[in-house]
Protein backbone atom coordinates (compact mmCIF):
# COMPACT_ATOMS: atom_id res chain seq x y z
CA UNK A 1 0.00 0.00 0.00
CA UNK A 2 1.34 3.80 -0.76
CA UNK A 3 2.45 5.65 2.24
CA UNK A 4 -0.10 8.25 0.93
CA UNK A 5 -3.10 5.90 1.01
CA UNK A 6 -2.00 5.02 4.48
CA UNK A 7 -1.85 8.75 5.81
CA UNK A 8 -5.52 9.00 4.03
CA UNK A 9 -6.68 6.12 5.88
CA UNK A 10 -5.17 7.15 9.45
CA UNK A 11 -6.34 10.60 8.77
CA UNK A 12 -10.14 9.45 8.29
CA UNK A 13 -9.80 7.64 11.29
CA UNK A 14 -9.12 10.97 13.15
CA UNK A 15 -5.33 9.38 13.95
CA UNK A 16 -4.00 12.97 12.81
CA UNK A 17 -0.53 12.22 14.88
CA UNK A 18 -0.09 8.92 12.99
CA UNK A 19 -0.69 10.17 9.68
CA UNK A 20 1.90 13.09 10.20
CA UNK A 21 4.56 11.00 11.18
CA UNK A 22 3.92 7.96 8.80
CA UNK A 23 6.28 8.66 5.91
CA UNK A 24 8.90 9.62 8.35
CA UNK A 25 8.50 6.32 10.56
CA UNK A 26 8.24 4.30 7.27
CA UNK A 27 11.89 6.07 6.09
CA UNK A 28 13.36 5.06 9.63
CA UNK A 29 12.16 1.54 9.35
CA UNK A 30 13.35 0.80 6.03
CA UNK A 31 16.72 2.41 7.23
CA UNK A 32 16.70 0.60 10.14
CA UNK A 33 15.17 -2.48 9.08
CA UNK A 34 12.26 -2.36 12.01
CA UNK A 35 9.46 -5.29 11.63
CA UNK A 36 5.80 -4.38 11.39
CA UNK A 37 5.54 -4.51 14.85
CA UNK A 38 8.00 -1.74 15.64
CA UNK A 39 6.92 0.15 13.07
CA UNK A 40 2.98 0.34 14.43
CA UNK A 41 4.53 0.31 18.28
CA UNK A 42 6.26 3.94 17.07
CA UNK A 43 3.43 5.18 15.46
CA UNK A 44 1.03 4.67 18.54
CA UNK A 45 2.88 5.70 21.15
CA UNK A 46 3.33 8.71 18.90
CA UNK A 47 -0.48 9.64 18.72
CA UNK A 48 -0.34 8.27 22.14
CA UNK A 49 2.06 11.39 23.25
CA UNK A 50 0.45 13.80 21.24
CA UNK A 51 -3.31 12.87 22.76
CA UNK A 52 -1.74 13.31 26.04
CA UNK A 53 -0.33 16.80 25.34
CA UNK A 54 -3.80 17.73 24.23
CA UNK A 55 -5.42 16.60 26.46
CA UNK A 56 -3.67 18.39 29.57
CA UNK A 57 -3.39 21.65 27.50
CA UNK A 58 -6.92 21.81 26.70
CA UNK A 59 -7.26 20.59 30.65
CA UNK A 60 -5.26 23.76 31.43
CA UNK A 61 -7.00 26.32 29.41
CA UNK A 62 -10.46 24.74 31.20
CA UNK A 63 -9.20 24.73 34.75
CA UNK A 64 -8.74 28.81 34.99
CA UNK A 65 -5.91 28.23 37.53
CA UNK A 66 -3.49 31.16 37.81
CA UNK A 67 -0.47 30.93 34.97
CA UNK A 68 2.28 32.22 37.71
CA UNK A 69 1.05 29.98 40.75
CA UNK A 70 3.19 26.34 39.85
CA UNK A 71 4.74 23.91 42.01
CA UNK A 72 8.13 25.60 40.65
CA UNK A 73 7.55 29.07 42.02
CA UNK A 74 5.97 27.34 45.35
CA UNK A 75 8.57 28.29 48.41
CA UNK A 76 8.08 24.97 50.27
CA UNK A 77 10.83 26.33 52.52
CA UNK A 78 8.54 28.65 53.72
CA UNK A 79 5.42 26.06 54.35
CA UNK A 80 4.36 24.46 57.28
CA UNK A 81 6.54 21.44 58.43
CA UNK A 82 3.72 18.82 58.52
CA UNK A 83 1.95 20.45 55.34
CA UNK A 84 5.70 19.70 53.79
CA UNK A 85 5.37 16.43 54.51
CA UNK A 86 2.04 16.05 53.52
CA UNK A 87 2.36 17.48 49.85
CA UNK A 88 4.19 14.39 48.41
CA UNK A 89 0.67 12.30 49.09
CA UNK A 90 -1.26 15.01 47.96
CA UNK A 91 0.56 15.14 44.51
CA UNK A 92 0.02 11.35 43.56
CA UNK A 93 -3.84 12.30 43.60
CA UNK A 94 -5.01 9.43 45.85
CA UNK A 95 -8.06 12.03 47.50
CA UNK A 96 -9.22 12.82 44.21
CA UNK A 97 -9.70 9.28 43.74
CA UNK A 98 -10.99 8.89 46.93
CA UNK A 99 -13.34 12.19 46.84
CA UNK A 100 -11.74 13.22 50.08
CA UNK A 101 -11.66 17.44 49.87
CA UNK A 102 -8.54 19.50 51.15
CA UNK A 103 -9.11 22.52 53.61
CA UNK A 104 -6.10 25.05 54.07
CA UNK A 105 -7.09 27.67 56.87
CA UNK A 106 -4.71 30.28 57.68
CA UNK A 107 -4.31 34.14 57.52
CA UNK A 108 -4.06 36.10 54.78
CA UNK A 109 -0.21 36.02 52.89
CA UNK A 110 0.16 32.45 54.20
CA UNK A 111 0.27 31.11 50.60
CA UNK A 112 -2.77 29.23 51.05
CA UNK A 113 -4.08 29.50 47.41
CA UNK A 114 -0.93 29.18 45.57
CA UNK A 115 -0.45 26.25 47.26
CA UNK A 116 -3.81 24.90 46.12
CA UNK A 117 -3.38 25.80 42.86
CA UNK A 118 -0.19 24.64 42.62
CA UNK A 119 -1.23 21.04 43.95
CA UNK A 120 -4.00 21.50 41.07
CA UNK A 121 -2.15 22.31 38.71
CA UNK A 122 -0.14 19.25 38.88
CA UNK A 123 -3.31 16.76 39.37
CA UNK A 124 -4.04 18.45 35.96
CA UNK A 125 -0.19 17.10 34.44
CA UNK A 126 0.46 14.25 36.28
CA UNK A 127 -2.56 12.80 36.65
CA UNK A 128 -4.59 14.02 34.15
CA UNK A 129 -7.44 15.12 36.38
CA UNK A 130 -10.25 18.08 35.37
CA UNK A 131 -9.47 20.53 37.61
CA UNK A 132 -11.37 24.11 38.45
CA UNK A 133 -10.25 26.91 40.14
CA UNK A 134 -13.10 29.89 41.02
CA UNK A 135 -13.21 32.32 43.75
CA UNK A 136 -15.93 31.56 46.24
CA UNK A 137 -17.38 34.58 45.47
CA UNK A 138 -17.47 34.16 41.89
CA UNK A 139 -19.00 30.82 42.15
CA UNK A 140 -21.63 32.32 44.19
CA UNK A 141 -22.84 34.71 42.11
CA UNK A 142 -23.05 31.88 39.06
CA UNK A 143 -24.73 29.58 41.03
CA UNK A 144 -27.51 32.31 42.10
CA UNK A 145 -27.97 33.50 38.54
CA UNK A 146 -28.27 30.17 37.23
CA UNK A 147 -30.96 29.39 40.25
CA UNK A 148 -32.93 32.54 38.76
CA UNK A 149 -33.22 31.34 35.43
CA UNK A 150 -34.51 27.83 36.32
CA UNK A 151 -30.58 26.20 35.46
CA UNK A 152 -29.55 25.44 38.50
CA UNK A 153 -29.46 21.60 38.09
CA UNK A 154 -27.48 22.23 34.57
CA UNK A 155 -24.84 24.60 36.02
CA UNK A 156 -24.05 21.85 39.17
CA UNK A 157 -24.23 19.26 36.37
CA UNK A 158 -21.44 21.16 34.23
CA UNK A 159 -19.36 21.34 37.50
CA UNK A 160 -19.42 17.89 37.78
CA UNK A 161 -17.40 16.66 35.35
CA UNK A 162 -14.61 18.21 37.54
CA UNK A 163 -12.91 15.97 39.82
CA UNK A 164 -11.36 18.43 42.03
CA UNK A 165 -12.44 21.86 42.10
CA UNK A 166 -10.67 25.05 44.14
CA UNK A 167 -12.31 27.19 45.84
CA UNK A 168 -10.85 30.13 47.23
CA UNK A 169 -10.78 32.80 49.63
CA UNK A 170 -14.75 31.15 51.47
CA UNK A 171 -13.80 33.31 54.37
CA UNK A 172 -14.76 36.65 52.02
CA UNK A 173 -18.14 35.23 51.34
CA UNK A 174 -20.10 37.08 53.68
CA UNK A 175 -24.00 37.63 51.36
CA UNK A 176 -27.27 37.09 51.49
CA UNK A 177 -28.92 33.43 52.83
CA UNK A 178 -30.23 33.55 49.37
CA UNK A 179 -26.62 33.11 47.82
CA UNK A 180 -25.56 30.86 50.81
CA UNK A 181 -28.12 28.29 49.96
CA UNK A 182 -26.86 27.67 46.25
CA UNK A 183 -23.39 27.49 48.15
CA UNK A 184 -24.69 24.83 50.19
CA UNK A 185 -26.38 22.94 47.40
CA UNK A 186 -22.82 23.24 45.68
CA UNK A 187 -21.17 21.27 48.52
CA UNK A 188 -24.43 19.00 49.22
CA UNK A 189 -24.10 17.61 45.50
CA UNK A 190 -20.27 16.93 45.57
CA UNK A 191 -20.27 15.49 49.30
CA UNK A 192 -18.80 12.16 48.97
CA UNK A 193 -18.65 11.84 45.12
CA UNK A 194 -16.30 14.26 43.94
CA UNK A 195 -13.23 16.88 45.37
CA UNK A 196 -13.56 20.44 47.16
CA UNK A 197 -10.20 22.10 47.64
CA UNK A 198 -10.97 25.33 49.81
CA UNK A 199 -9.05 27.95 51.60
CA UNK A 200 -10.04 29.85 53.82
CA UNK A 201 -9.14 32.72 56.84
CA UNK A 202 -12.14 32.07 58.83
CA UNK A 203 -12.16 29.04 61.12
CA UNK A 204 -15.49 26.90 61.51
CA UNK A 205 -16.68 28.32 65.01
CA UNK A 206 -16.93 31.69 62.56
CA UNK A 207 -18.51 30.12 59.58
CA UNK A 208 -21.54 31.06 60.58
CA UNK A 209 -20.97 34.57 59.61
CA UNK A 210 -21.08 33.18 55.76
CA UNK A 211 -24.28 30.61 56.19
CA UNK A 212 -25.82 32.67 58.40
CA UNK A 213 -27.63 30.04 60.16
CA UNK A 214 -26.37 27.63 62.62
CA UNK A 215 -27.88 24.73 61.31
CA UNK A 216 -26.64 25.08 57.71
CA UNK A 217 -22.88 26.21 59.15
CA UNK A 218 -23.07 22.55 60.98
CA UNK A 219 -24.42 21.04 57.82
CA UNK A 220 -21.87 22.42 55.33
CA UNK A 221 -18.82 21.55 58.01
CA UNK A 222 -19.84 18.24 58.43
CA UNK A 223 -19.91 17.58 54.49
CA UNK A 224 -16.46 18.53 54.16
CA UNK A 225 -15.20 17.90 57.06
CA UNK A 226 -15.87 14.30 56.43
CA UNK A 227 -13.39 12.46 54.40
CA UNK A 228 -10.88 15.77 54.69
CA UNK A 229 -7.36 16.65 54.75
CA UNK A 230 -6.97 19.59 57.34
CA UNK A 231 -3.78 21.71 56.56
CA UNK A 232 -3.38 25.07 58.79
CA UNK A 233 -1.14 27.97 57.37
CA UNK A 234 0.55 29.82 60.49
CA UNK A 235 3.29 31.47 61.08
CA UNK A 236 4.67 34.53 59.14
CA UNK A 237 3.40 36.03 55.92
CA UNK A 238 5.10 34.86 52.84
CA UNK A 239 4.53 38.63 51.71
CA UNK A 240 6.15 40.20 54.68
CA UNK A 241 8.82 37.71 54.73
CA UNK A 242 9.52 38.84 50.82
CA UNK A 243 9.65 42.14 51.67
CA UNK A 244 12.11 41.26 55.04
CA UNK A 245 14.43 39.71 52.56
CA UNK A 246 14.51 42.23 50.02
CA UNK A 247 16.02 44.25 52.42
CA UNK A 248 12.58 45.97 54.07
CA UNK A 249 13.41 45.55 57.75
CA UNK A 250 10.79 44.61 60.23
CA UNK A 251 7.17 45.37 58.87
CA UNK A 252 4.46 45.73 61.28
CA UNK A 253 3.62 43.35 64.00
CA UNK A 254 4.84 39.84 64.49
CA UNK A 255 2.79 37.42 62.69
CA UNK A 256 0.13 35.38 64.95
CA UNK A 257 -0.50 32.10 65.13
CA UNK A 258 -3.53 30.27 63.46
CA UNK A 259 -5.39 27.57 65.00
CA UNK A 260 -8.80 26.10 64.13
CA UNK A 261 -8.08 23.97 67.04
CA UNK A 262 -7.41 26.68 69.68
CA UNK A 263 -10.59 28.78 67.92
CA UNK A 264 -12.84 26.50 68.30
CA UNK A 265 -15.63 24.85 66.07
CA UNK A 266 -19.29 25.09 66.13
CA UNK A 267 -21.00 22.87 68.67
CA UNK A 268 -21.87 19.91 67.35
CA UNK A 269 -19.64 19.69 64.07
CA UNK A 270 -17.04 17.52 63.86
CA UNK A 271 -13.36 18.13 65.41
CA UNK A 272 -10.20 16.99 63.04
CA UNK A 273 -8.83 15.78 66.32
CA UNK A 274 -11.63 13.64 66.82
CA UNK A 275 -11.59 9.43 67.51
CA UNK A 276 -13.96 9.30 64.26
CA UNK A 277 -10.78 10.20 62.27
CA UNK A 278 -13.41 11.82 60.14
CA UNK A 279 -10.48 14.46 59.37
CA UNK A 280 -6.54 14.61 59.14
CA UNK A 281 -5.36 17.44 60.57
CA UNK A 282 -1.71 18.88 60.02
CA UNK A 283 -0.69 21.90 61.96
CA UNK A 284 2.80 23.49 62.36
CA UNK A 285 4.61 22.85 65.92
CA UNK A 286 5.54 25.65 67.89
Amino acid sequence: MPAESLEMLLREFCLTTMAARCGEMLESAEAQNWGYRKFLLQLCEAEAADRRERKQQRLLRESKLPAGKTLGNLAEEQLPAKVRRQLPTLLEGGFVERAENVLVFGLPGRGKTHFLCALGRELVLRRGYAVYFTPTFKLVQQLLAAKKEWRLEAALKKLDRFAAIILDDLGYVQQSREEMEVLFTFLAERYERRSVLLSSNLVFSKWDQIFKDPMTTMAAVDRLVHHAIILEFDGESQRVSGVRRQGGGEPGAPARPFSSAASGAPKGAPDSASPKGRAQSVSQSK
